[in-house]
């Protein structure tokens, strides 16, 4: 089966927004090992859209199309749908009746152009919205599918999980079982990694796996194919097992997992609370750490002492130290953790101190280097780390070393890479 996605959009043609559905919907596909033809960006432009509806249609099984689905007149999409399908729109009650309930879940009046909404191509199976108002369609031709969805991307990927993959498990009737895991690692390079592995094809006996390199650490998605649900279950964590033999200390999580999650859920089985100093971050850590919920229950405090006397009058730095050793430096970092779980009385304190970029360097200081402070009931340490150039990438980098340094201070592993 072979797939070919069509995004729609001016915004995303001439860069102003990314696309993110696109590379969603690739990688959602190669899970069911639908094969990707090609993927395209075109105007909202209707002679171009009927184009591009002709020609990906023609050469491929299955056609995804994002973007255009809007009530308002540059949303063009539905109406290329109905022109190129040679029908007409007609209105679908179960849609009017999400529309409504989505209005008067927000206490706001529906008018004619919302209702407007509900009128999907005859032709077309809807695909109902539950995080908007616009529906998906599902439209079956000759044997292929063409598949419309709004290019909002979370009312797309809900589209694609609840209504668009599970149809498409149907049509491929496979025999045998197809099974996916993803091992998520940080703080070790993808051709690390790879050396680490040792022979792959010994390691993974006819399986696949791809590297997935992010700021953050490498996604490795194994993909295996069995005849039943068992014995590939089976082989997933047979190839599981091998993989923490090698580089166990550098995975944290699976499939979904995120390095906060991950901390947070440590955090709170073991009844700790924590305590966040930091500088060169302005607060990304702490942000990270309150996008789980429940954090309060563990998240005590965190504090972006950003200058030298926010360090010395908030966490009781030395200032002869910062004058010795400067204000990034293991010294300081060290001070830094210290005195943040002193004055809060927390288990845990956890700081960093940096050069972010693209000013700032110093003569054996260049950009990029952080330093990592942590601090329990029995040590406070600190650990030096040489990122790159770039001030966003940089600071994403420390917080992520920085909860990678706590993660294995709660599970005892050294953090001696």
């Amino acid at each position: 089966m072979k797939a070919h996605i069509i995004t729609i959009g001016d915004e995303i043609l001439i860069g102003q927004t990314l696309n993110t559905n696109a590379a969603y919907i690739g990688e959602r596909l190669t899970d069911l090992q639908i094969k990707i033809s090609g993927s395209s960006v075109v105007p909202d432009s209707e002679e171009i859209i009927m184009k591009e509806f002709n020609k990906a249609l023609s050469s491929n099984d299955v056609v995804l199309v994002t973007g255009g689905l809007g009530p308002t007149h540059d949303d063009v999409t539905r109406k290329c749908v109905v022109e190129f399908f040679e029908t007409e729109l007609v209105e679908n009650e179960e849609v009017l009746d999400d529309v409504k309930r989505f209005f008067e879940a927000r206490g706001r009046i529906l008018t004619d152009t919302n209702r407007g909404q509900a009128l999907v191509p005859k032709n077309a199976t809807p695909i109902r919205n539950s995080r908007g108002t616009a529906p998906g369609y599902w439209i079956e031709k000759r044997k292929k599918v063409f598949v419309c969805m709004p290019g909002v991307p979370y009312e797309m990927k809900n589209m694609m999980e609840s209504f668009v993959l599970p149809k498409l498990e149907e049509k491929l009737h496979k025999k045998t079982v197809i099974m996916i895991k993803n091992l998520i690692t940080t703080g070790i390079p993808e051709s690390m990694l790879f050396d680490k592995l040792g022979n792959m094809e010994e390691l993974l006996q006819g399986a696949k796996m791809a590297f997935l390199p992010s700021q953050f650490g490498v996604k490795m998605r194994i993909t295996v194919e069995e005849a039943t649900e068992e014995k590939a279950q089976n082989k997933l964590d047979e190839i599981e097992q091998k993989i923490r033999t090698f580089v166990g200390r550098f995975v944290f999580g699976k499939n979904d997992d995120t390095l906060e999650g991950v901390v947070a859920k440590l955090m709170i089985d073991r009844g700790l609370k924590l305590a966040i100093a930091e500088s060169c971050t302005g607060g990304l850590i702490s942000n990270r750490l309150t996008n789980i919920s429940g954090s309060s229950e563990f998240f005590e405090r965190g504090v972006v002492a950003y200058s030298n006397a926010a360090k010395v009058e908030l966490l009781k730095v030395s200032e002869d130290s910062i004058q010795k050793y400067g204000a990034v430096s293991l010294e300081i970092a060290r001070q830094m953790a210290e005195g943040v779980k002193a004055t809060t009385g927390c288990d845990l304190g956890l700081a960093v101190t940096g050069i972010m970029g693209p000013s700032g360097a110093v003569p054996n200081k260049p950009i990029g280097l952080v330093y990592i402070g942590l601090c329990d009931e029995k040590i406070c340490t600190a650990k030096e780390f040489r990122f790159g150039d770039d001030r966003l990438l940089n600071k994403d980098r420390t917080s992520q070393a920085a909860l990678e340094m706590l993660r294995r201070n709660l599970l005892g592993i050294p953090y001696d890479d």
